[in-house]
Parts: C-alpha cells; structure tokens; sequence
C-alpha cells in the first residue's frame, strides 16, 4: 500500500445491483456507486473543476468537442417528458416504459439539451464511452428503438436527424 486514497467508482442501472454492489464493496476504503456512465463523468468533471485552474478562452475555442460534451445544466428539458435514471424509465405525463441502458443514456444526452444537435461523434462518446463510431448503425439502432417507445406512449417530443450530422430532441 502506498498510503495514496483510492476511489472505487461502480456503475450498476437497477437499485438491486447497487445495493449488491455496496455489500461487496464494504470494505473498500471509498467506493461511488452510480446507474450510468453519464452520472460518474459528471462526478468525475465535478471532482477535478476545483483541483483546476479555470480554462483560457483560448483553451476552450482549441476544444469544441470537450465543451459540447459537457453535462447540460439542470432544469433544461421537455415538459410532460421525464427520464428517471433510478428506475431506467422514460416517462411521458402518467405513462411510463423502460428503457435499456442505452436507450436511457441517450436519452439523457438528448432531454437534457433539447434543440441542440447531437453529433454522432459526441452521442458516442457520452453513449458507448469510446470514439468508436463505425457506419453509425449502432447510433440508428437505439434511436430506432427510443423513437418506437416515445410512440407507443403517445409522446409528442420526437427525435430529429439532421442528415449527416447527428440527432436532436424536438419537443413537437
């Protein structure tokens, strides 16, 4: 042991597997458990912004991809259109569906910032936590199937692509 703290971050969706999870991590000196990879990159950007020295104008024009990746504040979304990150649901107005790990971590990313134009690039890096992008195929796939559920509750929010680019959350 070197004497450095460690931190344990898990990610787990349902509540089930997490309360699992802090059983098994009882022991460990310090431990988070979150439900999404959403959730744990905003508590790591919290966790380093203090140990930081604010980012020059310039820093941040070098880094547009950095920016627009960022967590979008609280407060911004779709009235009548929620997604509960504890229970992995999307719901609209008093009906409700589930949702896959994927299909909600999209979700995040679009209802948090409606309007705003997704890029491929940047849903799969919030998304699939890689650069991986591929033919896109796995992007269309999920929007596919959120596009299916936002139907089947009647919801009038839709998901627009805007050819080329990516994907935006248009309230009607």
């Amino acid at each position: 042991m070197t004497g450095n703290a460690s931190l344990v971050i898990a990610i787990a969706s349902s509540a089930a597997e997490r309360r699992q999870l802090a059983q098994l991590l009882g022991g460990t000196e310090a431990f988070l458990i979150v439900s999404s990879v959403h959730q744990a990159r905003r508590f790591l950007d919290l966790v380093r912004r203090p140990a930081e020295a604010p980012a020059a104008p310039d820093a941040v024009a070098a880094a547009p991809e950095a920016v627009a990746a960022a967590p979008a504040p609280a407060g911004q979304s779709v009235p009548g259109l929620d997604v509960d990150s504890d229970r992995r649901v999307l719901r609209w107005r008093e009906r409700e569906v589930g949702l896959t790990p994927l299909e909600h971590d999209l979700l995040v990313c679009l209802t948090g910032t409606p309007g705003e134009v997704w890029t491929y690039a940047r849903l799969h890096r919030a998304v699939w936590g890689n650069d991986h992008l591929g033919r896109g195929s796995d992007v269309h796939s999920v929007v596919r199937r959120v596009r299916r559920k936002l139907g089947r509750l009647g919801a009038a929010p839709t998901i627009q692509a805007v050819r080329g680019v990516g994907f935006r959350l248009a309230s009607s």
